[in-house]
């Protein structure tokens, strides 16, 4: 492993020298074991600790096969599906393992008993695969989480919807909080070359799930000049939300849960902010009972911010404890596109302010390979920035977990894998100190 962190760090080693590299037997890689899988047994959520359940251990390097390849992770990071993998919910993964590996003889590789989590990376090309053409060993990039088989024809007008699409890292095995990582040769895109390797690894998931649920045609397809309503508009996907919102010329109105959050936001340049603690927001009166009147002063409060006008589209992914609220204050004809559900699965909303004001509900997955890649496009092209704000070391990421389970974290945090240090994998300097600002501002923001 030393010879390949020391190809990477030198800056020069060409695709010839990557492919004389020998492979090492075994890697580090933060896991789940199956035999712990029921540890969290009759625990509330809020009280499962992603810490306990997360290790670093030695795995062997998984077999190659066709179409894919073998990348060494200087990066990755954590998203909410790393906190639903490290506390069981709402199933283990070790179902889809196990439900992957019935599918084929190549997919048995991913049914073991630890699970390899992660759905995020930069890195290095190490090797590829038969049948892979477009990546070569020393390329340096990023890789999306979206997998997929494209053997049914229910796939080819939008990958999301081939029957045997699943999330890397988290519904397959062998994923990016690791020093090595397998991912299909058509997860890659090339590594925008003014960020570092943390900086670039933390956009990938949550980066492209908002632009599909966002400026997609799949999604929302926002045009200029819409009110978009951004739930948690300065955490992991509300931070892309409403870059994407500013940068496609519609109006973002923030909703966040501090004063320092809405500082975050104003400096993205929004200036409509709802701090809905602040504001005192409390949309359920008891854990069976929501409070319209709590919908309608959060509407009033929405007018007051828009010059009159109710929002054409709100950013859903809280779920359960605000989606009553989202369909109360959309606009006539609006859309609610949605995702995720952290503070709940089962949405509860009167129906009556949907049908009778012909309001759609859009449900909104990841994204498929081309606006994964536009995603990443806009981010090489300094038009949208990562909000990386802390970046933990491989044997920390239990507590990177613990923090994005309860909250206590800005946009995204990052995990260093082979990388030794923060701040190595840029190449382009001079395009970074055009947009060093706006790179460093969720580093700024005390977190």
């Amino acid at each position: 492993m030393k010879d390949i962190i020391n190809a990477i760090l030198s800056g020069g080693a060409t695709s010839q020298d990557f492919t004389a590299l020998r492979l090492p037997e075994s890697y580090r890689a933060v896991v789940l074991r199956k035999d712990e899988a029921d540890m969290f047994e009759g625990m509330a959520t809020v009280d499962k600790d992603p810490r306990k359940s997360l290790h670093v251990d030695n795995v062997p390097v998984p077999e190659l096969g066709p179409g894919e390849a073998l990348v060494a992770v200087m990066a990755s990071s954590v998203n909410y599906n790393t906190v639903w993998s490290s506390i069981f919910e709402p199933l283990s993964t070790f179902v889809f393992l196990e439900r992957y590996g019935r599918t084929n003889e190549l997919a048995k590789r991913h049914d073991l008993p630890y699970h390899v989590i992660g759905s995020d990376l930069a890195g290095v090309v190490l090797r590829t695969g038969p049948g892979v053409n477009a990546w070569n060993p020393g390329d340096e990039v990023v890789a999306h989480c979206l997998s997929v088989e494209l053997e049914s024809s229910d796939g080819h007008n939008d990958t999301m919807l081939d029957p045997e699409q699943r999330i890397w890292g988290f519904e397959t095995n062998f994923g990016g909080l690791a020093e090595i990582a397998l991912v299909k040769s058509n997860q890659l895109m090339p590594k925008p070359d003014h960020l570092s390797w943390e900086e670039a690894a933390s956009p990938g998931l949550v980066n492209s799930t908002a632009y599909r649920q966002l400026v997609s045609r799949n999604g929302a397809g926002m045009k200029q000049g819409d009110n978009v309503l951004i739930w948690g508009a300065s955490g992991g996907l509300g931070s892309y939300a409403t870059q994407f919102a500013l940068a496609g010329g519609a109006n973002p109105i923030c909703v966040v849960s501090s004063e320092q959050k809405a500082d975050i936001c104003r400096a993205m340049g929004a200036d409509a902010i709802i701090d809905r603690n602040a504001e005192g927001y409390k949309f359920w009166k008891d854990e069976h009972t929501q409070d319209p009147k709590e919908w309608k002063r959060l509407g009033k409060r929405i007018r007051e911010l828009t010059g009159g006008e109710d929002v054409d589209i709100v950013f859903e992914h809280p779920g359960r404890e605000t989606f009553g609220a989202s369909v109360y204050v959309t606009r006539k004809g609006g859309t609610i596109v949605t995702c995720a559900s952290t503070s709940g699965y089962n949405h509860e909303y009167d129906n009556r302010y949907l049908w009778m004001s012909l309001k759609k509900i859009v449900g909104s997955h990841f994204a498929n390979y081309r606006e994964a890649w536009e995603a990443n496009r806009l981010i090489s092209k300094g038009k949208i920035h990562p909000t990386l704000s802390r970046v933990y070391s491989l044997e920390e990421t239990g507590q990177a977990a613990r923090d994005v389970h309860r909250n206590a974290h800005q946009g995204k945090v990052g995990v260093l894998c082979l990388a030794p240090e923060e701040g190595l994998g840029v190449r382009d300097h001079a395009k970074r100190a055009q947009h060093i600002d706006a790179i460093n501002r969720f580093r700024d923001s005390g977190n």
